[in-house]
Protein backbone atom coordinates (compact mmCIF):
# COMPACT_ATOMS: atom_id res chain seq x y z
CA UNK A 1 0.00 0.00 0.00
CA UNK A 2 1.27 3.27 -0.97
CA UNK A 3 1.96 6.16 1.65
CA UNK A 4 -1.23 8.04 0.09
CA UNK A 5 -3.23 5.12 0.16
CA UNK A 6 -2.49 4.77 3.78
CA UNK A 7 -3.19 8.64 4.87
CA UNK A 8 -6.38 8.41 2.99
CA UNK A 9 -7.46 5.63 5.15
CA UNK A 10 -6.20 6.67 8.25
CA UNK A 11 -8.00 10.00 7.91
CA UNK A 12 -11.58 7.73 6.94
CA UNK A 13 -10.75 6.02 10.22
CA UNK A 14 -10.25 8.86 12.36
CA UNK A 15 -13.78 10.44 10.90
CA UNK A 16 -15.51 7.62 11.54
CA UNK A 17 -14.13 7.78 15.15
CA UNK A 18 -14.98 11.45 15.80
CA UNK A 19 -18.64 10.14 13.95
CA UNK A 20 -19.18 7.68 16.39
CA UNK A 21 -18.22 9.83 19.61
CA UNK A 22 -20.48 12.64 18.28
CA UNK A 23 -23.29 10.38 18.21
CA UNK A 24 -22.34 9.00 21.25
CA UNK A 25 -22.17 12.06 22.76
CA UNK A 26 -25.54 13.62 21.27
CA UNK A 27 -27.42 10.12 22.33
CA UNK A 28 -26.31 10.74 26.13
CA UNK A 29 -27.28 14.58 26.19
CA UNK A 30 -30.94 13.66 24.09
CA UNK A 31 -31.07 10.72 26.98
CA UNK A 32 -30.43 12.76 29.88
CA UNK A 33 -33.06 15.55 28.51
CA UNK A 34 -35.45 12.95 28.82
CA UNK A 35 -37.71 13.16 31.80
CA UNK A 36 -37.33 10.30 34.52
CA UNK A 37 -39.86 7.77 34.51
CA UNK A 38 -42.84 9.50 36.62
CA UNK A 39 -43.39 8.13 40.15
CA UNK A 40 -44.84 8.51 43.35
CA UNK A 41 -42.44 8.88 46.58
CA UNK A 42 -44.06 8.29 50.12
CA UNK A 43 -42.89 7.05 53.07
CA UNK A 44 -43.09 4.65 55.87
CA UNK A 45 -45.67 5.56 58.98
CA UNK A 46 -45.85 3.52 62.18
CA UNK A 47 -48.70 3.15 65.34
CA UNK A 48 -46.84 5.66 68.00
CA UNK A 49 -48.16 5.91 71.55
CA UNK A 50 -46.36 8.66 73.66
CA UNK A 51 -47.11 7.61 77.40
CA UNK A 52 -47.70 10.59 79.84
CA UNK A 53 -47.61 10.00 83.43
CA UNK A 54 -51.13 11.20 85.01
CA UNK A 55 -49.30 12.66 88.44
CA UNK A 56 -46.55 15.65 88.48
CA UNK A 57 -43.58 13.80 90.22
CA UNK A 58 -39.55 13.51 90.36
CA UNK A 59 -38.44 11.11 87.87
CA UNK A 60 -36.79 8.45 90.24
CA UNK A 61 -35.64 5.57 87.78
CA UNK A 62 -35.75 5.00 83.81
CA UNK A 63 -35.98 1.39 82.98
CA UNK A 64 -35.93 1.53 79.09
CA UNK A 65 -33.78 2.82 76.61
CA UNK A 66 -34.28 3.78 73.01
CA UNK A 67 -34.59 0.84 70.62
CA UNK A 68 -35.34 -1.54 73.89
CA UNK A 69 -38.21 -4.30 72.55
CA UNK A 70 -40.90 -3.96 75.13
CA UNK A 71 -44.48 -5.68 76.19
CA UNK A 72 -47.63 -4.18 77.30
CA UNK A 73 -47.29 -3.50 81.07
CA UNK A 74 -43.97 -3.75 81.34
CA UNK A 75 -42.14 -1.18 83.77
CA UNK A 76 -41.11 2.28 81.89
CA UNK A 77 -40.54 4.94 84.53
CA UNK A 78 -40.17 5.07 88.86
CA UNK A 79 -41.05 8.30 89.64
CA UNK A 80 -41.01 9.83 93.55
CA UNK A 81 -44.22 11.87 94.83
CA UNK A 82 -43.95 12.37 98.95
CA UNK A 83 -47.37 14.80 98.26
CA UNK A 84 -48.94 11.42 97.24
CA UNK A 85 -47.31 9.12 100.13
CA UNK A 86 -48.63 11.92 102.38
CA UNK A 87 -52.15 12.08 101.02
CA UNK A 88 -52.51 8.15 100.99
CA UNK A 89 -51.76 8.40 104.92
CA UNK A 90 -54.97 11.07 105.51
CA UNK A 91 -57.15 9.28 103.70
CA UNK A 92 -56.49 5.68 105.39
CA UNK A 93 -56.34 7.94 108.62
CA UNK A 94 -59.62 8.90 107.60
CA UNK A 95 -60.91 5.77 106.74
CA UNK A 96 -60.06 4.45 109.81
CA UNK A 97 -62.21 6.54 111.71
CA UNK A 98 -64.89 6.56 109.51
CA UNK A 99 -64.98 3.07 109.69
CA UNK A 100 -65.16 2.98 113.45
CA UNK A 101 -68.28 5.51 113.73
CA UNK A 102 -69.84 2.71 110.97
CA UNK A 103 -69.10 -0.46 113.43
CA UNK A 104 -70.68 1.55 116.43
CA UNK A 105 -73.10 2.19 114.88
CA UNK A 106 -74.39 -1.12 113.71
CA UNK A 107 -73.40 -2.39 116.67
CA UNK A 108 -75.31 -0.37 119.17
CA UNK A 109 -74.18 0.25 122.49
CA UNK A 110 -71.93 -2.13 125.07
CA UNK A 111 -73.38 -4.82 126.86
CA UNK A 112 -72.49 -2.67 130.30
CA UNK A 113 -74.53 0.61 128.44
CA UNK A 114 -77.61 -1.41 128.10
CA UNK A 115 -77.47 -3.18 131.63
CA UNK A 116 -76.87 0.54 133.30
CA UNK A 117 -79.87 1.71 131.28
CA UNK A 118 -82.02 -1.02 132.61
CA UNK A 119 -81.38 -0.51 136.03
CA UNK A 120 -81.79 3.52 135.53
CA UNK A 121 -85.54 2.07 134.83
CA UNK A 122 -86.17 -0.41 136.75
CA UNK A 123 -85.04 2.37 139.83
CA UNK A 124 -87.39 4.98 138.52
CA UNK A 125 -90.01 2.23 137.91
CA UNK A 126 -90.04 1.38 141.73
CA UNK A 127 -89.77 4.75 142.16
CA UNK A 128 -93.32 5.53 140.27
CA UNK A 129 -94.70 2.61 141.89
CA UNK A 130 -93.97 3.57 145.17
CA UNK A 131 -95.50 7.38 144.28
CA UNK A 132 -98.65 5.68 143.22
CA UNK A 133 -98.98 3.80 146.48
CA UNK A 134 -98.16 6.76 148.50
CA UNK A 135 -101.14 9.23 146.41
CA UNK A 136 -104.02 6.20 147.11
CA UNK A 137 -103.28 6.52 150.69
CA UNK A 138 -103.52 10.06 150.74
CA UNK A 139 -106.09 9.99 148.74
CA UNK A 140 -108.44 7.71 151.54
CA UNK A 141 -107.28 10.18 154.15
CA UNK A 142 -108.55 12.67 152.17
CA UNK A 143 -111.67 11.18 152.02
CA UNK A 144 -111.76 11.33 155.40
CA UNK A 145 -111.38 14.04 156.24
CA UNK A 146 -107.68 13.72 157.55
CA UNK A 147 -105.77 15.27 154.93
CA UNK A 148 -106.10 18.58 153.36
CA UNK A 149 -106.49 19.04 149.27
CA UNK A 150 -103.05 20.20 148.92
CA UNK A 151 -101.74 17.33 150.74
CA UNK A 152 -103.73 14.55 148.30
CA UNK A 153 -101.96 17.30 145.59
CA UNK A 154 -98.93 17.49 146.40
CA UNK A 155 -99.11 13.18 146.73
CA UNK A 156 -100.48 12.92 143.10
CA UNK A 157 -98.06 15.67 141.32
CA UNK A 158 -95.19 13.68 142.74
CA UNK A 159 -96.99 10.45 141.50
CA UNK A 160 -97.18 11.77 137.79
CA UNK A 161 -93.42 12.75 138.25
CA UNK A 162 -92.18 9.98 139.32
CA UNK A 163 -94.27 7.71 136.69
CA UNK A 164 -92.89 9.88 133.88
CA UNK A 165 -89.59 9.57 134.75
CA UNK A 166 -89.54 5.74 134.87
CA UNK A 167 -91.28 6.10 131.16
CA UNK A 168 -88.28 8.23 130.29
CA UNK A 169 -85.71 6.00 131.93
CA UNK A 170 -88.15 3.01 129.62
CA UNK A 171 -86.87 5.14 126.55
CA UNK A 172 -83.67 5.44 127.52
CA UNK A 173 -83.41 1.54 127.91
CA UNK A 174 -85.07 0.38 125.05
CA UNK A 175 -82.76 3.11 122.47
CA UNK A 176 -79.52 1.50 124.05
CA UNK A 177 -80.74 -2.16 123.84
CA UNK A 178 -82.13 -1.13 119.79
CA UNK A 179 -79.29 0.51 119.07
CA UNK A 180 -78.51 3.41 116.78
CA UNK A 181 -81.66 4.06 114.51
CA UNK A 182 -81.42 2.69 110.74
CA UNK A 183 -80.59 6.15 109.19
CA UNK A 184 -77.65 6.57 111.72
CA UNK A 185 -76.28 3.13 110.40
CA UNK A 186 -76.75 4.19 107.23
CA UNK A 187 -75.46 7.70 107.34
CA UNK A 188 -72.24 6.47 108.83
CA UNK A 189 -71.90 3.31 106.41
CA UNK A 190 -72.08 6.00 103.23
CA UNK A 191 -69.67 8.09 105.22
CA UNK A 192 -67.14 5.09 105.67
CA UNK A 193 -68.19 4.31 101.95
CA UNK A 194 -66.94 7.61 100.62
CA UNK A 195 -63.72 7.75 102.45
CA UNK A 196 -62.45 4.55 101.07
CA UNK A 197 -63.60 6.13 97.68
CA UNK A 198 -60.93 8.88 98.90
CA UNK A 199 -58.16 6.55 99.55
CA UNK A 200 -59.16 4.25 96.02
CA UNK A 201 -58.53 7.67 94.34
CA UNK A 202 -55.24 8.17 96.28
CA UNK A 203 -54.29 4.51 95.66
CA UNK A 204 -54.47 4.85 92.06
CA UNK A 205 -52.34 8.08 92.01
CA UNK A 206 -49.97 6.38 93.96
CA UNK A 207 -49.99 3.45 91.37
CA UNK A 208 -49.45 6.22 88.66
CA UNK A 209 -46.03 6.77 90.20
CA UNK A 210 -44.72 3.74 88.54
CA UNK A 211 -45.55 4.34 85.10
CA UNK A 212 -46.34 1.34 83.03
CA UNK A 213 -46.77 0.89 79.17
CA UNK A 214 -50.23 0.27 77.65
CA UNK A 215 -48.91 -0.87 74.82
CA UNK A 216 -45.91 -3.22 73.79
CA UNK A 217 -43.71 -2.41 70.91
CA UNK A 218 -40.44 -0.99 70.37
CA UNK A 219 -38.99 2.26 72.46
CA UNK A 220 -38.55 5.10 70.08
CA UNK A 221 -37.94 8.40 72.30
CA UNK A 222 -36.78 8.43 75.93
CA UNK A 223 -37.34 11.67 77.29
CA UNK A 224 -37.58 11.56 81.40
CA UNK A 225 -34.33 12.52 82.58
CA UNK A 226 -33.71 10.98 86.35
CA UNK A 227 -34.11 13.71 88.65
CA UNK A 228 -36.37 16.24 86.59
CA UNK A 229 -39.82 16.92 87.52
CA UNK A 230 -42.32 15.05 84.91
CA UNK A 231 -45.66 17.17 85.00
CA UNK A 232 -48.92 15.72 84.52
CA UNK A 233 -49.59 14.57 81.03
CA UNK A 234 -46.18 15.83 79.13
CA UNK A 235 -44.96 12.10 77.57
CA UNK A 236 -42.34 10.93 79.24
CA UNK A 237 -41.31 7.46 76.25
CA UNK A 238 -42.59 7.17 73.23
CA UNK A 239 -43.72 3.17 71.94
CA UNK A 240 -44.07 2.46 68.20
CA UNK A 241 -45.68 -0.80 67.60
CA UNK A 242 -43.54 -1.79 64.18
CA UNK A 243 -46.21 -4.35 63.17
CA UNK A 244 -48.14 -1.92 62.60
CA UNK A 245 -47.37 0.14 59.85
CA UNK A 246 -48.24 1.62 56.16
CA UNK A 247 -47.09 4.04 53.64
CA UNK A 248 -48.29 7.55 53.23
CA UNK A 249 -48.53 9.35 49.46
CA UNK A 250 -49.87 12.59 48.05
CA UNK A 251 -51.28 12.44 45.48
CA UNK A 252 -52.33 15.28 43.01
CA UNK A 253 -56.56 14.33 42.02
CA UNK A 254 -56.15 14.37 38.72
CA UNK A 255 -53.53 10.76 39.30
CA UNK A 256 -56.53 9.88 42.19
CA UNK A 257 -57.69 6.98 40.29
CA UNK A 258 -54.79 5.00 40.17
CA UNK A 259 -55.05 5.14 44.53
CA UNK A 260 -58.82 4.13 44.65
CA UNK A 261 -59.88 2.54 47.96
CA UNK A 262 -58.83 -1.21 48.40
CA UNK A 263 -56.98 -1.18 45.28
CA UNK A 264 -53.15 -2.45 45.25
CA UNK A 265 -50.15 -1.26 44.11
CA UNK A 266 -46.63 -2.19 44.28
CA UNK A 267 -43.63 0.16 46.37
CA UNK A 268 -40.30 0.15 46.13
CA UNK A 269 -37.59 0.81 49.39
CA UNK A 270 -34.43 2.25 48.38
CA UNK A 271 -33.46 1.30 51.96
CA UNK A 272 -33.77 -2.23 51.58
CA UNK A 273 -31.85 -2.50 48.64
CA UNK A 274 -35.00 -1.80 46.14
CA UNK A 275 -36.93 -4.41 48.20
CA UNK A 276 -40.31 -4.25 46.71
CA UNK A 277 -44.27 -4.91 48.35
CA UNK A 278 -47.39 -5.06 47.65
CA UNK A 279 -49.87 -2.34 49.63
CA UNK A 280 -53.56 -2.20 49.80
CA UNK A 281 -54.79 1.43 49.58
CA UNK A 282 -56.96 1.86 53.00
CA UNK A 283 -57.64 5.64 53.32
CA UNK A 284 -58.09 8.36 50.93
CA UNK A 285 -58.66 11.93 52.16
CA UNK A 286 -58.31 15.84 50.91
CA UNK A 287 -55.66 17.88 52.24
CA UNK A 288 -56.06 21.09 53.38
CA UNK A 289 -56.19 24.30 51.20
CA UNK A 290 -52.30 24.74 51.74
CA UNK A 291 -51.29 21.90 49.89
CA UNK A 292 -53.61 22.82 46.47
CA UNK A 293 -51.63 22.52 42.74
CA UNK A 294 -53.01 25.70 41.75
CA UNK A 295 -52.46 26.64 38.06
CA UNK A 296 -50.06 28.99 36.79
CA UNK A 297 -51.83 31.05 34.06
CA UNK A 298 -55.54 32.87 35.19
CA UNK A 299 -56.82 31.59 32.40
CA UNK A 300 -56.58 27.82 31.78
CA UNK A 301 -56.74 24.66 33.74
CA UNK A 302 -57.76 24.46 37.35
CA UNK A 303 -56.58 24.25 40.49
CA UNK A 304 -55.74 20.98 41.59
CA UNK A 305 -56.39 19.38 45.11
CA UNK A 306 -53.82 17.07 46.82
CA UNK A 307 -55.24 13.78 48.84
CA UNK A 308 -53.42 11.90 51.19
CA UNK A 309 -53.35 8.04 50.31
CA UNK A 310 -52.32 5.62 53.20
CA UNK A 311 -51.80 1.92 52.35
CA UNK A 312 -50.91 -1.16 54.49
CA UNK A 313 -48.76 -3.60 53.02
CA UNK A 314 -50.03 -6.95 52.29
CA UNK A 315 -47.51 -8.82 53.80
CA UNK A 316 -44.93 -7.23 57.07
CA UNK A 317 -42.22 -6.02 55.42
CA UNK A 318 -38.74 -7.06 57.51
CA UNK A 319 -36.70 -4.22 58.01
CA UNK A 320 -39.16 -1.45 57.43
CA UNK A 321 -39.06 1.37 59.77
CA UNK A 322 -40.86 4.69 59.58
CA UNK A 323 -38.99 7.54 57.87
CA UNK A 324 -38.74 5.14 55.42
CA UNK A 325 -38.63 6.42 51.60
CA UNK A 326 -41.33 4.67 49.22
CA UNK A 327 -41.27 4.72 45.40
CA UNK A 328 -44.29 3.87 43.42
CA UNK A 329 -44.39 3.86 39.64
CA UNK A 330 -47.33 6.68 38.30
CA UNK A 331 -48.21 3.76 35.49
CA UNK A 332 -47.82 0.02 36.44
Amino acid sequence: MTATASSRFFRAALLLLALAVLGFVVWGFWRGAQPPAPYFQGQMEAREADIAPKVTARIARVAVTEGQQIKAGDLLIEMDSPEVRAKLAQAEAAQAAAQAVADKAQHGARPQEVQMAQLTWQRAQAGAELARTSYQRVQSLFDQGLVSAQKRDEAHTNWRANAAQAEAARAQYDMAASGARSEDKAAANAQARQVAGVVAEVQAAQAETRLASPVGGEVAKVLAKVGELSPQGVAVVTVVDLQDQWVVLNVREDQLQRFALHTHFTGRLPALGGQTAEFEVNFVGVLPDFATWRTTRGNQGFDARTFEVRAKPLQPIAGARPGMSVLVEAQP
